[in-house]
């Protein structure tokens, strides 16, 4: 029987840049692995779960942090960074701006 060698890409969990302004949701929790050299992908975790994953901890991805250029960016999807973001227009929960009309602004901003 061969023995079989598993090629394992470890993701070392680092810190949330220092000018991070949100604060955890209720439940929720924030993980910041290094996908690239330059590159800090910040998850959003929920550790109840859900019962279609055996209550296991539910990952999201709420956006990229370029430490070369200080930059935020809005997640396109789990492994590809999108356009810069404004810190002041994400939420806890996504770095996504929120394409909101003046009345939803209104209520909602």
């Amino acid at each position: 029987m061969k023995d079989t060698i598993l090629d394992v890409c470890v993701l070392f969990q680092m810190e949330l840049p220092h000018d991070f302004p949100h604060i955890a949701p209720e439940g929720y929790r924030y993980e910041v692995l290094q996908p690239k050299r330059n590159v800090l992908a910040i998850w959003t975790v929920y550790d109840r779960g859900f019962v279609y994953n055996d209550h296991c901890p539910s990952r999201c991805i709420w956006g990229f942090y370029d430490t070369k250029t200080k930059c935020y960016h809005a997640p396109i999807n789990s492994s590809k960074s999108g356009d810069k973001v404004d810190l002041k227009s994400t939420t806890p929960y996504t770095a996504m701006p929120l394409n909101l009309n003046p009345l939803a602004y209104a209520l909602y901003a």
